[in-house]
């Protein structure tokens, strides 16, 4: 077994263990203690890897990660969770707050005497800002302007707020601009339609989970929040939801988190924010006192209220859908590297210079040609078993089983001709000073001329049908195989084309000097000819008879003729005997004539075929693309712009997969 396949086996196994460990700690009961501990030596390593992740922009690539996505109405009072989640203040102020995606990292240290800030954003410029509790707002303002501009616009290229403290909760939220309807002042008109995408790219991924915000002081079935994630999350299965503002309107709302009419499938948490002044330690003990003491709040059931039960909510729900997505996310990633590594490996080598060239060139032809031989010479199909067109030596030969059929086996005729009557007509123009029964050679080659004429465009049809389908059958697999470099086609349309009028030519010639050899003299040594011409001579003296004697039946049948009428000869007496012999000559040789025509031609076609690919194809594209001082191969040179950009945009992605494989390998491997 290969060390590749069996690190790729040790990845899958590691996976299966840190799920199992994350399970565990999603489900059980254990103490705070035992639940810090956990976390710092398994979940964090995955949280670790999976927002390192997100920072490679593996999302880029398809890979959806596991996600707390925290949407509301604007005023809802998202920021103010996040701040309470995190201890530390977020920006303020009228309209929208949060313009960019906020991804806000937590992670508890124990150890730090004081809280470590740190901004990361525009990745692909590694900018990284660390701040202060203090200076967070104006660091967090200060970034959004530069992604998001001074105004009140908004992007969906996010920010990063990694908060290293002392007793937050390990997660990772992403903290999304407020939905608002109606546009203000220095807002763009469709300021809904930009926040709603930016919410439904978050929300829809089956990986993230929903954290909606809703205010206690509105109806829920009307918050705009609730129909976005109803609209991806239909069951509310991966929602849950956070209640504000529970003391100015308590009244009510233990109906509402109970009843749950808007289908908030993992629950609802009612929390009390920080008000004025008070520090987060302060807010936390006024919202214990106000579930425990409020007279409508305190029938809410304890697992259903305050920030610290909301954090181990977020965190049981963070380790599950990691739990669940992990191995996912593996496979992904190995299953996206090899098809990036395999799409580029297809795409054209850089050519560096004139040599590489003329070796991809000839590399083309030669793969052309070794396909054409296939197909159109040795009977091969197998690059294209399923497409009857490229099987070249099938349809060829069919071309010419047509062809054959399209010959007359008997000499052709006029329909409407009487029985001998232009034979008849030839011996009268071609009667000389001869004995009595001698058949002048020159009747004999008038009427053969005439019935070759007849048929000289069958061959030329065949010809032209050929050369067409060769034609396009060399086109399309020289395009097939050149298909990286389409820059050099147009020359080898040029080159195909030039190469076909020259093989036209040569078959319109062969096709005239088989017409012209026919009429030079009547000729075959084929004994068919003999036993034909004797075999219809028979018949002679029963036609004489016939003709001659009155008595007899005009209508007679003959061998070689049928049935015949030969009332119309008897007063051609003197010349019907010759007219018969002319007759059983020309419908003798006929078949000699057939044969030959059938026969030269398919020999000429499947010649013509063969030197087409195994001679004249590489010489006419050579000329054309290395003529004119390279001037086609130096176009191979030039790569297509497209072609650049996707070879660089497959190479990037290569990196970025093996970079996010690495990371969650190393994230196992620290696991052991």
């Amino acid at each position: 077994m290969s060390k590749k396949r069996r690190t790729g086996d040790k990845l899958e196994k590691d996976v299966e263990g840190a799920k199992g460990a994350i399970a565990v700690l999603a489900t059980s009961d254990v103490t705070a203690s035992a639940i810090a501990a956990s976390y710092n030596d398994q979940i964090r390593p995955v949280l670790d890897a999976v927002d390192r992740l997100r920072h490679l922009k593996v999302t880029q690539e398809g890979i959806q990660l596991p996600t707390i996505v925290v949407v509301g109405d604007q005023s809802s009072g998202k920021s103010s969770v996040l701040e309470s989640l995190a201890g530390i203040s977020l920006p303020r102020g009228q309209g929208i707050c949060t313009r960019v995606p906020l991804v806000m990292r937590l992670q508890d240290d124990p150890s730090a005497d004081s809280p470590k800030l740190q901004l990361q954003y525009r990745y692909s410029n590694g900018r990284e800002v660390a701040t202060t509790e203090a200076k967070v707002a104006d660091a967090i303002n200060a970034a959004t302007a530069e992604i998001a501009g001074g105004g009140k616009g908004i992007s969906d290229a996010p920010i990063t707020l990694v908060v290293r403290k002392r007793g937050v909760p390990d997660l990772t939220l992403v903290d999304l601009p407020g939905i608002t309807r109606v546009p203000v002042q220095g807002q763009p008109d469709d300021i809904y339609d930009q926040i709603a995408k930016i919410i439904k790219d978050y929300i829809a991924p089956k990986e993230s989970i929903i954290l909606n915000v809703l205010s206690a002081t509105v109806d829920f079935p009307t918050c705009e929040s609730i129909r976005m994630s109803q609209q991806v999350d239909r069951t509310g299965e991966r929602t849950l939801a956070v209640v504000t503002k529970v003391d100015k309107s308590p009244e009510g709302l233990l109906e509402k988190v109970t009843t749950d009419d808007v289908h908030i499938g993992l629950g609802y948490v009612c929390v009390r924010n920080r008000v004025g002044e008070e520090t987060y330690d302060q807010a936390r003990v006024e919202e214990a006192r106000l579930f425990e003491n409020h007279p409508l709040l305190s029938k809410i059931d304890k697992s259903m209220v305050g920030i610290p039960v909301l954090a181990q909510r977020l965190m049981q729900i963070q380790a599950a859908i990691i739990a669940k997505c992990l191995p996912d996310i593996v496979k992904q990633i190995n299953d996206r590297l090899m098809r990036s590594r395999a799409e580029l490996d297809q795409m054209p080598p850089d050519l560096n210079n004139t040599g590489d060239a003329v070796r991809m060139f000839f590399h083309i032809v030669k793969k052309v040609c070794t396909s054409l031989e296939k197909i159109l010479v040795r009977g091969e199909f197998d690059e294209y078993p399923d497409d009857g067109y490229f099987h070249g030596t099938a349809r060829i030969a069919e071309m010419i089983k047509r062809y054959a059929k399209k010959l007359p086996t008997e000499c052709p005729k006029s329909s409407d001709e009487l029985f001998l009557m232009e034979e008849m007509r030839v011996l009268e123009e071609t009667m000389g000073i001869n004995l009595p029964n001698f058949l002048p050679r020159s009747a004999f080659h008038v009427m053969l001329k005439k019935k070759v004429e007849m048929v000289g465009q069958v061959p030329e049809d065949l010809v032209s049908e050929v050369w067409e389908y060769v034609e396009d059958l060399v086109m399309n697999v020289l395009l097939k195989h050149s298909e990286n470099f389409p820059q050099v086609q147009s020359s080898c349309r040029r080159a195909i084309q030039s190469l076909m009028d020259k093989a036209r030519a040569r078959s319109a010639q062969h096709v005239k000097e088989l017409i012209e050899m026919e009429l030079v003299a009547d000729y075959t040594a084929n004994p068919d000819y003999m036993n034909t011409w004797a075999s219809v001579m028979e018949g002679q003296k029963q036609f004489m008879e016939s003709v001659e004697n009155k008595s007899k039946p005009t209508k007679i049948t003959l061998g070689g003729f049928g049935e015949v009428d030969v009332s119309h000869l008897r007063v051609h007496a003197d010349l019907a005997g010759q007219a018969f012999d002319l007759r059983a000559r020309l419908t003798a040789y006929w078949k000699s004539i057939v044969l030959r025509l059938i026969d030269g031609l398919a020999l000429h076609v499947l010649r013509g075929v063969k030197r087409l690919v195994e001679n004249d194809l590489e010489e006419e594209l050579a000329d054309q693309l290395l003529g004119n001082n390279m001037a086609g191969v130096e176009r191979m040179l030039s790569p297509l712009p497209s072609t650049g950009t996707k070879r660089d945009r497959l190479k990037k992605s290569i990196v970025l997969l093996q970079q996010s494989k690495e990371v969650v390998a190393n994230m196992m491997h620290g696991q052991d």
